[in-house]
């Protein structure tokens, strides 16, 4: 049997008839594609099976610099240090998004605001810090960038045009994340303007997959790194060598640590930290129900107040392990334009397909203690994720240049 019927056989099986024309190409795509995975994703998006996963909830606790002593914070710290000057610590950013919500054309890296009356890119913002690293503790400070398949040749050529802005060619790689099919409401994969089936990121979760995929995993074990700081590519206060967060890490001999930040309202569209079944889990925004949304203690802060700003520390073995389970996906109604069965592009005026992504934050379960360090807002977190408004390049600027203007 040739590909072209073994193609025909599995969307027979699967009730994916719709798709008619079938040359080679689209043919290989459909090998490669695991319907029986996707199958079982449909029927999850059309089920109730959230209340049951927020049983067994109960806050966590974070550490609060404000509440240990200078001297604990200056060992932790000293700590942190030793295991970055020893050539033990590597950076990963995901960057595997476009600049659409921000008017952007291009991948989301690439967007460029004005800094102090100087033009930067995101991506060179984020390599001015690893400089800045570099030199203060005189090493080599090995930098993997994930990219979608949408952007990464895009990036690659960014990177080219601007010399890596500096930085070491050879100490800069570049890995693509998976995707999975976008389905209709009816389950049938969408056809894009190409012929293809359309496919869509499948979310930061997939960055262990994809970094073992892609050999990642190895080379950063050639390299002896043993801690990865795992962040945004959109967060101008992200603080990508970390290393108070790195020596509480070390100090609590866990294989994860994470940053937090306090929302600062209920309706804050960050996911919150929580334990459940006593291990640390993240409820997402769009999740959380409305009791624990505004459950407060006895001093009017927010119980489940500790919102996951992605930034994430990860030990090897953490990697290594969490590359090997299947995490969970989390689905999310898009709106996608498409091909229908008569060759015509449909552009819908409303959502009209699942999206299936898998979030960072769900390895957190794989292990019974993460250490948890409770950030500032002013420190921490600016994002850009919106053209305007709260969250966009107007907000993050105003937050980036206040914290350089205290830290100078």
């Amino acid at each position: 049997m040739n590909k072209i019927d073994k193609a025909r056989e599995i969307l027979k099986k699967y009730n994916q008839n719709h798709i008619k024309n079938i040359d080679e190409k689209l043919a290989d795509q459909i090998l490669k594609i695991d319907f029986e995975q996707l199958q079982e994703l449909y029927e999850q998006a059309n089920s109730k099976t959230l209340e049951s996963d927020i049983d067994n909830i109960e806050p966590v606790k974070a550490i609060n610099p404000n509440k240990i002593s200078k001297e604990e914070i200056e060992n932790y710290i000293k700590i942190g240090e030793e295991n970055v000057r020893a050539g033990k610590f590597a950076v990963a950013i995901m960057a595997g998004g476009q600049g659409t919500r921000l008017g952007h054309n291009g991948p989301k890296g690439t967007f460029t605001l004005t800094l102090n009356l100087e033009q930067k890119s995101l991506f060179q913002i984020i390599i001015e810090k690893l400089q800045t690293a570099q030199k203060q503790y005189n090493i080599k400070l090995p930098c993997y960038i994930m990219t979608s398949p949408e952007n990464n040749d895009d990036t690659v050529k960014f990177f080219e045009k601007n010399n890596y802005f500096g930085y070491q060619k050879e100490y800069i790689k570049f890995f693509e994340q998976g995707e999975q099919p976008l389905l209709d409401k009816d389950g049938k994969v969408l056809i894009g303007e190409d012929g293809l089936i359309k496919l869509a990121s499948d979310g930061n979760g997939g960055i262990f997959c994809s970094m073992a995929k892609n050999g990642i995993i190895d080379d950063m074990k050639k390299k002896s790194i043993e801690w990865v700081f795992i962040g945004s590519v959109d967060n101008l206060l992200v603080k990508y060598v970390d290393t108070l967060l790195l020596g509480i890490a070390i100090s609590q001999n866990v294989k994860i640590a994470t940053k937090t930040i306090i929302k600062n309202s209920p309706y804050e569209k960050v996911g919150v930290l929580c334990k459940r079944n006593g291990k640390v889990k993240v409820i997402e925004y769009t999740e959380i129900p409305k009791k624990m949304r505004f459950a407060v203690d006895e001093c009017g802060e927010m119980i489940y107040g500790e919102s996951h700003i992605m930034c994430n520390l990860f030990n090897i073995q953490a990697i290594e392990k969490a590359s090997t389970k299947e995490l969970q996906y989390h689905i999310a109604v898009k709106k996608s334009k498409y091909m229908n069965e008569d060759g015509e592009i449909i552009e819908p005026t409303e959502e009209n397909c699942y999206k299936f992504e898998k979030f960072i934050f769900d390895s957190f379960c794989l292990f019974d203690k993460i250490a948890i360090l409770r950030g500032k807002r002013e420190e921490d977190f600016a994002p850009i994720k919106n053209e305007s408004g709260p969250d966009s390049p107007e907000t993050a600027k105003k937050m980036y240049e206040e914290y350089i203007k205290r830290n100078v």
